[in-house]
Formats: structure tokens, C-alpha cells, sequence
């Protein structure tokens, strides 16, 4: 193959199809000279200097080549990890802005390591490794939306719905087999089908940006299945498509988008741009390290040999790079313009925000963020944590921002597991206020969640007391111990009537929590099913059936889905639920009635001593209908329904006495953890009028006066 080589320009970063060639541009601040490697179908490889450079940017135009035309760069410029310098031309690496990536990582094939395996990593080793090296696609972006437009779901009114898009359909018999764990299996109609049904707005996938898999798991039979080792920010995860690997994968994605969004359905990605797949300094060259180590990554100032690592995977990104920055803001924007979707929920997302080594409101990440016209207008949550000092940040990233309100999570979980208060649980409940109003930011701003990826599912959170997870790569050592679990009386299965009972309730209880909580509601995919791990914890590297959604549903997880869509209907029926300001509270005794009044299980209202009781497990809540702050499209008042909502966390039975009728009344069942089939309205309650309640349960009533 001959080709003849142009100059170019620096702008757009990437390979870049004109119809009549390729232009091609690569950042490297550091780099001495840059060779553009072209494949052919047979992987016979053709070098291209690349001469041209334009504020460290060289760039060249190839033309007679397009769509499918499979690259790589090599890049030449000190070996020397003293000074943080690691380029090695005889390693072949991938394009961070290649649009769709062909292939996987082979290291049984060639050593993609940049010094010998047995050897120091200050020794180079120049052994080509083209062999073991995944390709650059050149894409053709052409693609027929069909009229589709952003969704923009008010924040109040949206549910998400966190889910792997290969374990979602895996298994699922209503999806096409040669579709099922793929893009288009998720946007097969019985997979939308099912979220229709279930009533979420938003589905938050798991890491889709092509990955590259941990060396130490390919010689056991493992993947990185969770996907959070990103290698090219640009490119979908080559894996997850069925109509292949050439480009096919971007336009599968995007219909996949596309019929999402036809169905009411947003589009969150979950994105790891705070670290890369190539690990600490013992690790692989793929892209980023050789192309220029000392700009993308953050090194020990004092030993540029080591990376600052304040993810815990060996390594950090160096957003406060100018270059490396673009590299973010560039690959959002495109997932947006280009992809569609509709925001991001950013991992690790305190690394982003470090400048020279703290966590910064006003960090050059987040100022760019915000000021962009693009990406300041999708949703925007952040991992408000990393594993670096000071790395714990709920509640202090800057509007527009939401956060995984880890806080949140914990108290939902003791309480139910008797080791929270009622207060505690109060101050969640109504939206954490104690986190986001300080700052102006409203109850949308928190991510109220119970269960995700990591972690226990919801059915092993009720089952198991400690982790399982002797079948990981790390044996038991992996997985937090911190679960704040509750087993009810066995670890694990069991035969006992009354312990599965207990734990079907303990289910219930926790999605009526999340439901009926001011803030924006995250499930976890699969816990409506009653998805099981078996007590594993951490189930980062299996891809089989541990992790794959099981429709095989028997008696008690069909009811736990009919459930939880009904659940999810009453959240989406009551605005009191939705509210887009923090509840005001107040006294009955006032002239009007306040938003919303707490109350004992005697039907008085709590006193200073009760609301500072740690022992206190029972809680009434009375969320009034007609006292709501928030208008519609057309500025029109929004009214509803009140609602009272009865929290019974002790193990023994309470009788609560309802308010006067000066709230409102008689009071219908709206929904009953103890008796999860019990229809709307099924029985009636006078104002002041008792209400039994089991132990460990939640009673929502609707209010059929005023």
C-alpha cells in the first residue's frame, strides 16, 4: 500500500472523514517525532511520518481512505521514567479520540508492557507489539435521527434506573439471541418494554466507553465486566455490539439511543475519565502513556517515575492540563451532539475537581463544565468521592450539579437495620436538606439510591450480614466491609418462612423509602427482580450469570416487580413526592397548614426530646397536597393529593393514631409493605383513627378530604 500524505490541520483532534480522505491530528506536547500506522484487512501495517505540528498538535491528511480504515500512532521521544518521559515507538497506541476501536489487548500474543516483563520499567523494550494491539476505526458520523431531540425530564420528575447493558438483556428471553447482551438487545422492544413498564425516566448505563481488561484477569478467565478501565473516551465498547466492530458499534449505539428516547427514556452514562486502563508504572503502553506520559497523567513531582493515584487504580488524570482537559470536554460533547444522550454520572468525580492537589469548587474542570453551552445543559451528577485525601465531598460540588448522596444511603440502611434514628432519617427523607441548601442548590440535587453496582444487591442486602466474595480476582480481600447490611437472623438462603418473609418486607421497605423521598430516586437494575449475587459484594470481574439479570422470576420476585412498579406509579401519580424546594415544615397550629408536619405514632407532633431520641424507630409524615412551592410549563399552580406516610422501624407491631381532621381525612391505602397485594384503597381510615402496623413496615395513606 502507498499513500500520499498532506498536510492537514490541527483541528478537529482525531481521524476526521471529509468524503474524500482522512484527516488525522494527535496531542503531544513532549513527543519528538509521530508515525500514523494504517492496516489493512490483512493487519499488514503502513508508517506515515506525521511532520506537521501546530501547538503540539501533528496532524497530517491522508486522502483515498474512509470509513473502516483501521490506525494506530507510534510515537518517538525519550524513554526516560526519571523525568516522567515513557515514549516507545515499537509500541503500537490507540487514537484517545478514535471515534470506534476494533479489537481487544493480547498479551499472550506480544508484551504491549513498554520494558521487558522481568525486567525493571526503567529498562525499554522493543519488542512491536502491533500483534497484541487493538486498531482505530475511522467512522462515517452520518446518521439518520429521524427528528429526535432531547428529552429534557424535569429533574422532579425523573427515575433511574442503573444497569450494565450487556447483563440487562444477557438472559432475557423476550430478546432476540444473537441481540441479547448487546446495544441493540437494550433497545430491543422488550427490553424498553420492561422499563416502560417499570415506570423509570432514565436508564444510567454502566461504563460504555471502549475498555481494556487488567492483565492479571486474562489469565484467569476474567474480564473487567463492569468496564471501568476506560482507553478511548470517544469509542463504544466494541463488545456490546452485534453488528460489528468496524464502525457498526457507533451507529448501534446510537439507534439504541434513539429508540430509548422514542419510549420516554433518557440516556445517562456513567464515564471514567479520572483514571486510564494502563494502571500504575508497571503497567501496559496503550495510548495515553505513550503518547506523552508527563501531560496526561498526574506524576509524584518529587519522583515523576510514580503517578499520583488518588483512584486507587494506579494512576490519575491530568485534567489540569489544557490539552488533557479538551480531551474531557471534547469526548462529553461528543456523546452529546453526536450520541444524543442526555447527561453523565462522572466516576471518582473528586479526582476531576483536584487542581494542583485539593478538591476545588473552582477548579478548571468544573469552570469549564459549567461555562460550556453544551454540557452545562444535561444532567450532570457526580461520585462526589475518590479515594485521595479529603476525597469525600457529598454535598460540596457547585450548582447544576447532583451528587450520589452517599449520606443518604447509609442512614436508609440503618435504619432499617435499627441502627439510625428517626431524626436521622427525617433529615434524608425531605431531601437532605443539610447537604444542598447552603449553596442554593434544591433536593435535586441529590441522588437518593439504597443499592448500585458496588455494593450488595437489594436481596442480599437483606440476606447477608458480611460479603461473599471468595470467587474475585483478590479472594475476600476485595469489596468493602462497610456494608450496613442486616441478614435478618441467617446469612444467607434459607428455608424459614418467617426470616423470608421478613426480608421480602425489609425490600419493600427500603424502595418505599427511596420512592417517597424528596430527591431524584436511583434503582439499581435487577433489584425489582430480586436479583441475587449470593452475597458478593464486589462482582467487578465476572461476566456470567453472578451478574446477568435472572427473568426467570419466581412467586416472590413476580410480586416484588408488580411492586415496585406500583411504587414507582405512586411517586409519578403525588407531586408532594416530587418537589422541586425543600419542605418549609411547620405547625398545625398555624393559620394555614404547613407543607409538611412530623408526627409520633400517638398522632401528636414530635418534640425536641423525641427528634433527639437515637433510640426513636417510628415516624409519621404528613406531606400536604395544597402547599406545594412549584409550577407548571405555563406557570400554573400544581396541586395534588396529600399523603401520609407511616415508618414503623421497630420489630414489634405499632398502632399509629392518625392526625385530627384538621389535616385532612378519612385516609385511603395508597400502599403497605405488609401487605404488598393489598389494592388502592382497599381499606379506610377516620381522621384520628387507629392504623395497626406490623413490625418493620410502611404504610402510605391518601387523603380523600379537603
Amino acid at each position: 500500500m502507498t499513500f500520499a500524505v498532506w498536510p492537514g490541520r490541527a483541528s478537529p483532534l482525531g481521524a476526521t472523514w471529509d468524503g474524500e480522505g482522512v484527516n488525522f491530528s494527535l496531542f503531544s506536547e513532549h513527543a519528538t517525532g509521530v508515525e500514523l500506522c494504517l492496516f489493512d484487512d490483512g493487519d499488514g501495517e503502513v508508517r506515515l511520518p506525521v511532520t506537521e505540528v501546530t501547538a503540539f498538535h501533528w496532524h497530517c491528511y491522508v486522502p483515498g481512505i474512509g470509513p473502516g480504515q483501521r490506525y494506530g500512532y507510534r510515537v518517538h521521544g525519550p524513554y526516560e521514567p526519571t523525568v516522567g518521559h515513557r515514549f516507545n515507538p515499537a509500541k503500537l497506541l490507540i487514537d484517545p479520540y478514535a471515534r470506534a476501536v476494533d479489537g481487544t489487548v493480547r498479551p499472550d500474543v506480544a508484551n504491549p508492557l513498554p520494558y521487558l516483563p522481568d525486567r525493571s520499567d526503567l529498562e525499554i523494550d522493543t519488542e512491536d507489539d502491533a500483534a497484541a494491539m487493538p486498531r482505530g476505526v475511522v467512522v462515517d458520523d452520518a446518521f439518520d435521527w429521524d427528528g429526535d431531540e432531547p428529552l429534557r425530564t424535569p429533574w422532579t420528575d425523573t427515575v433511574i434506573y442503573e444497569v450494565h447493558v450487556k447483563g440487562f438483556t444477557r438472559r432475557h428471553p423476550g430478546v432476540p439471541e444473537h441481540l441479547q447482551g448487546t446495544y441493540g438487545g437494550l433497545g430491543s422492544e422488550a427490553a424498553i418494554a420492561h422499563l416502560v413498564g417499570l415506570g423509570v425516566t432514565a436508564v444510567e448505563l454502566m461504563p460504555v466507553h471502549h475498555i481494556a481488561d487488567e492483565s492479571f484477569l486474562f489469565g484467569r478467565g476474567l474480564t473487567n465486566y463492569w468496564g471501568y478501565s476506560s482507553i478511548a473516551f470517544f469509542a463504544p465498547y466494541a463488545l456490546y455490539a452485534a453488528t460489528g466492530r468496524r464502525g457498526e458499534q457507533v451507529r448501534e449505539l446510537k439507534a439504541m439511543v434513539k429508540a430509548l428516547h422514542r419510549a420516554g427514556i433518557e440516556v445517562i452514562l456513567d464515564v471514567v475519565y479520572n483514571h486510564t486502563a494502563e494502571g500504575d508504572h508497571r503497567g501496559p503502553m496503550l495510548s495515553f502513556r505513550g503518547i506523552d506520559n508527563a501531560s496526561y497523567y498526574r506524576l509524584v513531582p518529587e519522583e515523576p517515575r510514580r503517578y499520583m493515584d488518588f483512584t486507587g487504580t494506579g494512576n490519575s488524570l491530568n485534567v489540569v492540563n489544557p490539552g488533557v482537559l479538551r480531551l474531557v470536554t471534547d469526548s462529553l460533547r461528543y456523546w452529546v451532539t453526536e450520541c444524543h444522550v442526555d447527561g453523565f454520572r462522572f466516576d471518582l468525580a473528586s479526582t476531576l475537581a483536584r487542581e494542583c492537589y485539593d478538591f476545588d469548587r473552582l477548579s478548571g474542570f468544573l469552570d469549564a463544565v459549567h461555562q460550556d453551552p453544551v454540557l452545562s445543559e444535561v444532567k450532570l451528577i457526580a461520585e462526589p468521592w475518590d479515594t485521595g485525601p479529603g476525597g469525600y465531598q457529598v454535598g460540596d460540588f457547585p450548582a447544576p450539579w447532583s451528587e450520589w448522596n452517599g449520606v443518604y444511603r447509609d442512614v436508609v440502611r440503618d435504619f432499617w437495620r435499627g441502627r439510625a434514628s428517626a431524626a436521622d432519617l427525617a433529615e434524608r427523607v425531605a431531601g437532605s436538606r443539610d447537604l444542598y441548601a447552603r449553596d442554593g442548590r434544591r433536593p435535586t440535587a441529590s441522588i437518593n439510591f439504597v443499592t448500585a453496582h458496588d455494593g450488595f444487591t437489594l436481596a442480599d442486602l437483606v440476606a447477608y450480614k458480611d460479603k461473599h466474595n471468595q470467587a474475585n480476582v483478590e479472594g475476600h480481600e476485595g469489596g468493602t466491609d462497610d456494608n450496613r447490611s442486616w441478614n435478618c437472623g441467617v446469612e444467607g438462603p434459607t428455608e424459614d418462612p418467617a426470616v423470608g418473609a421478613l426480608r421480602a418486607r425489609q425490600q419493600r421497605n427500603l424502595l418505599t423509602t427511596l420512592l417517597v423521598s424528596q430527591g431524584v430516586p436511583m434503582l439499581l437494575g435487577g433489584d425489582e427482580l430480586g436479583r441475587t449475587q449470593h452475597g458478593n459484594n464486589n462482582a467487578w470481574c465476572h461476566d456470567t450469570e453472578l451478574s446477568w439479570l435472572d427473568w426467570d422470576l419466581d412467586h416472590g420476585n413476580q410480586r416484588l416487580l408488580h411492586f415496585t412498579r406500583r411504587l414507582i406509579a405512586l411517586r409519578r401519580a403525588h407531586p408532594v413526592f416530587r418537589r422541586g424546594r425543600f419542605l418549609e415544615g411547620g405547625t398545625v397550629t398555624a393559620p394555614s397548614l404547613p407543607d409538611a408536619w412530623w408526627f409520633r405514632a400517638d398522632g401528636q407532633e414530635m418534640t425536641d426530646a423525641q427528634w433527639h431520641d437515637p433510640h426513636l424507630r417510628v415516624l409519621g409524615l404528613f406531606l400536604n397536597g395544597h402547599a406545594l412551592p412549584d409550577q407548571g410549563p405555563r406557570g400554573e399552580p400544581i396541586a395534588g393529593d396529600s399523603l401520609l406516610v407511616l415508618f414503623n422501624g421497630h420489630p414489634d407491631a405499632v398502632t399509629f393514631t392518625l392526625p385530627t381532621a384538621h389535616l385532612g381525612g378519612p385516609w385511603t391505602l395508597a400502599l403497605s409493605t405488609a401487605e404488598p397485594d393489598a389494592a388502592e384503597g382497599a381499606s379506610t381510615h377516620p381522621a384520628g383513627g387507629p392504623v395497626p402496623t406490623v413490625g418493620h413496615s410502611v404504610t402510605v395513606l391518601r387523603g380523600t378530604g379537603r
